[in-house]
């Protein structure tokens, strides 16, 4: 959690946890924090790349919005040398943005539907991009929301990056069926997450694709601490926006969540995320993904007492999950 911890910090955490049975990092992409208690925000791709130097495993940004703040070619640019620089670990993850982070170059912020359609642009130009300058050849573009005169990427790994789309609603999970290589979501009813499948399978067959080898990839919050009291205060101080039910994309400034966050209360967690000291409910929680069929399960325990819940769930969570 970049918005949490001075990159260093999280450098040297990513290195500790791959040293516990951890194996791969999922990075925010944020401008600001969501609360300024978080105190940080460092810029995601620098981070990947020192991640790339430190660690072995899979590392992603997750996720990205290349649509506002970014062109689609520049993460195009970003993800490709990423990729190159380490082949077979690199996947990209995209979405539709939020308002905290994009709004931030001031540009008109359009409601839900044109976000979607804008990211399904970006990705009709990355993988344009990708798979033209891995054929040695200039491509171009010309859409409702983007323009790309003639050019490649002249720096590409010898395979392009999987795209993931990160989605929570099934019109979005079709699409990303369709468009995408993966699917990336939240800890969210079983019920529901079957749903997200179900609509992202049926995108996959449209375009004759075969859903059963693409990446479904979940992003689980949680809080851990020794004492349940712990894990509550850690949830509520580090993490209220995890309390919020409520959509959160149009939100635009720090300091706004943290008066937001003064209206959360414990009762609020519930169903959302699990805060407990007993890892044996955590485990219980994450196998229950794993069962359902997620390739990928990245962790976030939501406190800054980040080398002791590595430890612990390096030695009694992730040795006793079953696939």
């Amino acid at each position: 959690m970049l918005e949490q911890f001075h990159p260093t910090e999280a450098i040297e955490l990513s290195a500790f946890a791959e040293a516990n049975g951890f194996s791969g990092v999922m990075a925010a992409d944020h401008f600001q924090p969501w609360v300024p208690a978080q105190g940080q925000s460092a810029f995601v791709w620098n981070v990947l790349a020192a991640l790339g130097e430190r660690t072995r495993g899979d590392i992603g940004p997750g996720v990205t919005a290349p649509t506002f703040r970014w062109h689609p070619a520049m993460v195009a640019q970003a993800s490709a040398t990423l990729a190159a620089m380490y082949p077979g670990r690199h996947w990209l993850g995209l979405g539709s943005g939020e308002a905290l982070n994009e709004h931030v170059v001031a540009g008109y912020w359009p409601e839900a539907p044109e976000r979607i359609n804008r990211m399904f642009e970006a990705i009709e130009i990355i993988k344009k991009l990708f798979t033209g300058s891995l054929a040695g050849k200039d491509v171009k573009h010309s859409g409702p929301f983007y323009k790309l005169e003639s050019t490649r990427l002249w720096t590409m790994p010898e395979v392009a990056p999987e795209i993931l789309v990160a989605t929570a609603g099934p019109v979005t999970a079709k699409r990303a069926g369709r468009m995408a290589d993966g699917l990336i979501t939240v800890g969210a009813p079983l019920e529901k997450i079957a749903g997200l499948f179900g609509k992202f399978d049926d995108g996959a067959r449209e375009a004759g694709k075969d859903p059963s080898t693409m990446p479904r990839v979940l992003q689980l919050h949680l809080s851990w601490a020794e004492t349940d009291e712990v894990a509550l205060a850690n949830a509520m101080t580090e993490w209220p926006n995890g309390g919020m039910k409520f959509p959160k994309a149009d939100i635009r400034s720090p300091f706004d969540f943290e008066q937001m966050a003064k209206l959360v209360r414990p009762e609020d967690f519930a169903g959302r995320m699990i805060i407990s000291a007993d890892p044996d409910r955590h485990r219980a929680e994450i196998q229950k993904y794993v069962d359902l069929g997620f390739d990928r399960i990245y962790l976030h325990n939501v406190g800054r007492n980040q080398r002791e819940w590595i430890e612990t769930f390096g030695r009694d969570v992730l040795p006793a999950l079953v696939r």
